[in-house]
């Protein structure tokens, strides 16, 4: 594919697909060991060392990892680049997955091999060999990261890359859609500062509704992955230019601990500014969130609080920890006591809405 007879704007992989520049695209990188499971073999590596392990990844190079929990979300994103191609065949505008990982060159083999396997579209890597992912990611422009590792998480985040930590998939994992890629955002501390959190923890529930009260015409910061909303945003835009927009393969979703009435006015406004909308917003008036990702079935569900991505994996979502704002220095466990007591206190002000955007309002 040419702009002119000189200059290349794609690279051609396998099956003729053409895989375009960097800044061109949205880069979702993913390390090895949320796109497989390579658990067996991070237990050798922690238990006997890196020689061992390249020794033991050498003699299996030819068997294939399972999946890991990003590998729906990935393939949810080639299903969506080939409705793209569809309807723009020159567009770059396109997903493009980059394996990063720390692992060793010698492992290359095996990763390709369990790749093809798979038949995913992924013709980037980048093996550091031990070294930060960091530059590496500037370098491609990412969009997003997902790694197992919570230091690399956060050094990304520190650089101001919206990035994640992923765990083990759920033992009983919820079937997504093939077809729609689905993504779920909490509010603050993900897609919104964590301004308003700092309010509730410092002062408690009743002193942040008044500053929500206060505040509802005052925008919000933008959180981590503001950024990331904002990308698929741009791309469902396509599909609905083409008279897509009842058949868009990309759904977005709110859930909120926030309560509508008292405090969903300054989150709403607040995407409304950004020219932003998510499909649907849930605000639970701190009701556990886990039972309504269950009946969406995201791809992905990312939170700020571990509490909240525990309850979700316990009900089969996968669901991916934002380790960004005033949460993170707080015990867990303090977390959710908190948020059990304040729960009930919540539902004096306000009941669970959930407020589905109906496909003709979508912000510009």
């Amino acid at each position: 594919m040419h702009r002119n007879n000189t200059t290349p704007t794609t690279c051609k992989g396998q099956g003729g697909i053409f895989f375009p520049k960097p800044q061109n695209a949205i880069t979702i990188a993913v390390s090895s060991r949320v796109l497989f499971n390579m658990d067996k073999e991070q237990q050798i590596y922690e238990q006997k060392g890196m020689e061992d392990y390249l020794k033991y990844q050498i003699e299996h190079e030819t068997e294939p990892f399972g999946p890991g929990p990003a590998f729906p979300f990935v393939k949810a994103l080639e299903a969506v680049n080939t409705r793209l191609r569809e309807l723009y065949p020159e567009s770059e505008e396109l997903f493009d997955v980059v394996l990063m990982t720390n692992n060793h060159a010698h492992v290359g083999l095996r990763l390709i091999n369990t790749i093809n396997h798979h038949r995913l579209f992924i013709e980037r890597f980048c093996m550091t060999g031990g070294n930060s992912p960091i530059g590496y990611l500037k370098a491609y422009h990412t969009n997003l990261y997902l790694s197992a590792d919570p230091m690399k998480v956060r050094e990304a985040l520190e650089e101001g890359i919206a990035a994640a930590t992923m765990f083990n998939p759920p033992e009983k994992r919820t079937e997504v859609s093939e077809t729609q890629l689905r993504v779920a955002f909490d509010g603050d501390a993900v897609l919104f500062s964590d301004e308003s959190e700092r309010i509730f923890k410092a002062h408690g529930l009743d002193k942040f509704f008044e500053h929500e009260k206060a505040h509802e015409n005052t925008l919000l910061d933008h959180g981590p992955l503001k950024g990331f909303l904002e990308s698929l945003g741009k791309l469902q835009k396509k599909f609905y230019a083409k008279g897509q927009r009842m058949d868009c393969p990309i759904r977005t979703y709110l859930v909120t601990a926030r309560s509508a009435a008292s405090s969903g006015t300054r989150a709403l406004k607040t995407l409304r500014s950004w020219g932003l909308d998510t499909d649907e917003a849930l605000f639970l008036a701190g009701a556990p969130k886990g039972p309504m990702l269950e009946k969406i079935r995201p791809h992905i569900f990312f939170d700020d609080q571990m509490f909240h991505v525990e309850g979700a994996a316990e009900l089969g979502t996968v669901a991916a920890h934002v380790p960004y704002g005033v949460a993170q220095k707080w015990p867990q466990k303090k977390l959710a006591e908190e948020n059990a007591k304040d729960s009930s206190a919540a539902t004096k002000y306000s009941v669970p809405h959930h407020l589905p955007y109906p496909c003709d309002s979508k912000g510009q």
